[in-house]
């Protein structure tokens, strides 16, 4: 199933766009809640404005005060009085408020005296005075609502050009704060060019874009490494091929040489059975290498051969990888019975027998001891060739390495030893190349009961 395409818009507009409507939306709020708190405050104070007055009435009646000084008292700052005496007689004159000056008057029950009433353009509060007169005052609206349309302009107007002001500051800003990612987006275009030592080297690696930064260099070492390893890989695979190429050509030169003898001047019986016999070593031979070669390809895989494993008895075992082999190979020790599988510690063994007998020549001797040692057993394969030198005792488990001519006068393509290695570390065990006095040993280290382990890269 295809992966989703990443969405790749310019995330300096969209950071732009959701700072800039985040701010609309914080203006607007504010707005709204100015606009409702500064006119209901305005109102408040407006309706208080009037019961500050009929108590100011109050107290002039009180002291004797004419009709004419307590309008005079009570009249200014938009708001109106009128007074009607006991006698019916009214003092003063009340204009009408400039219809729809405010919000219109919420139905309900109607108006009880001293009470301050809202008929939508303006407040109404009758009381009735001590000398059985009755004020009546009246506060416009007009002047709060023109006060509050004032505001409403005011405040879109300037949020319209603080947005605008905005946009410019949060473009400019996120500019410079995604500045590191135009470096990341310079060395990724420089790498592509072949400059592929550079790196970012966040100097905080802890921020956002410092942890973007350094994940971006982790993965250039990561795919840095795997191309040296494909490289590595690659060339392993080409001398690979050419030698297996080379160690086959030279089997079958021989095989074919021996089968045209053979049919070319029909030799007597002793001659032509001796070219057979030649010919069958040498596909012998190229068998062994073929198959080293599958063993190679499948550890390369991560696919090793399966085990088979069941109780050996290891002694048995060296000694008929001695019969194979043939040679002057010594076998002795102790009787060990492990849990292992003994095609593939047998294939071990006949790989580091053949390259001793290789080693040692028609005239030396190889050895062959078998110990046990606590809950593991150790075959030595000891030869009293020209030895390892000791800055090659690991390069010889690397893959098609060989060592000069006196360790390997009768061929080999340098499989053998980093099969036998892997075979033993599929075992959980391992194979080593020792110190030794004269000659090579290498040593094959078992655990007597099943354990499984990674047998890894055979070289």
């Amino acid at each position: 199933m295809t992966a989703p395409a990443l969405r790749t818009a310019s995330l300096r507009r969209r950071l732009s766009l959701w700072v800039l409507g985040l701010l609309a939306v914080l203006l607007v709020v504010l707005g709204v809640t100015v606009d409702l708190v500064l006119g209901a405050n305005l109102r408040s104070d407006l309706r208080q404005r009037l019961v500050d007055r009929a108590e100011i009435a109050a107290e002039l009646v009180a002291q004797g005060r004419s009709d004419e000084e307590v309008l005079d008292a009570v009249t200014g700052d938009t708001v109106q009085a009128q007074i009607e005496t006991a006698d019916g007689a009214q003092v003063g004159e009340l204009e009408p408020p400039r219809p729809g000056a405010g919000p219109p008057a919420r139905p309900g029950p109607p108006p009880r005296q001293d009470a301050v009433v809202d008929t939508g353009d303006a407040y109404v509060l009758q009381t009735g005075l001590d000398d059985g007169s009755r004020l009546t005052l009246l506060a416009d609206q007009g002047p709060i609502t023109d006060a509050v349309h004032q505001l409403r302009w005011v405040l879109v107007v300037g949020a319209a050009l603080t947005l605008v002001l905005a946009a410019v500051l949060v473009s400019a800003t996120v500019g410079l704060g995604l500045r590191p990612l135009g470096r990341m987006t310079a060395l990724a275009r420089s790498i592509t060019s072949g400059d592929r030592g550079r790196r970012l080297r966040p100097d905080r690696p802890h921020t956002e874009l410092g942890s973007t930064a350094a994940a971006f260099d982790d993965m250039l070492d990561e795919l840095e490494g795997a191309e040296r390893t494909a490289r590595r890989a690659e060339a392993g695979m080409r001398d690979l091929l050419g030698d297996a190429a080379h160690e086959l050509r030279t089997p079958l030169a021989a095989v074919q040489a021996s089968v045209e003898t053979v049919l070319r001047t029909d030799p007597n019986r002793d001659r032509r059975e001796e070219l057979l016999a030649g010919a069958v070593r040498e596909l012998q031979r190229s068998g062994r290498l073929v198959a080293d070669l599958l063993d190679v390809a499948r550890f390369d895989s991560g696919d090793p051969p399966a085990l088979e494993r069941r109780p050996t008895d290891l002694l048995g075992l060296a000694r008929g990888s001695a019969h194979r082999v043939g040679g002057p190979v010594e076998v002795a020790g102790d009787a060990v019975t492990a849990d292992v599988d003994p095609d593939r510690v047998g294939q071990v063994l006949d790989n580091l027998l053949r390259n001793a007998v290789r080693a040692a020549g028609p005239d030396g001797h190889v050895q062959v001891v078998v110990r046990s040692e606590g809950e593991h057993v150790r075959l030595d394969v000891v030869d009293d060739g020209p030895g390892v030198p000791a800055d090659q005792r690991e390069r010889v488990f690397d893959r098609l390495v060989r060592l000069d001519a006196a360790r390997t006068r009768d061929g080999g393509a340098g499989l053998g030893l980093p099969i036998a290695r892997a075979l033993a570390r599929a075992h959980g065990g391992d194979v080593l190349c020792l110190p030794a006095d004269r000659g090579a040993c290498f040593r094959v280290q078992l655990p007597v009961t099943a354990v499984t382990q990674p047998p890894g890269n055979p070289g």
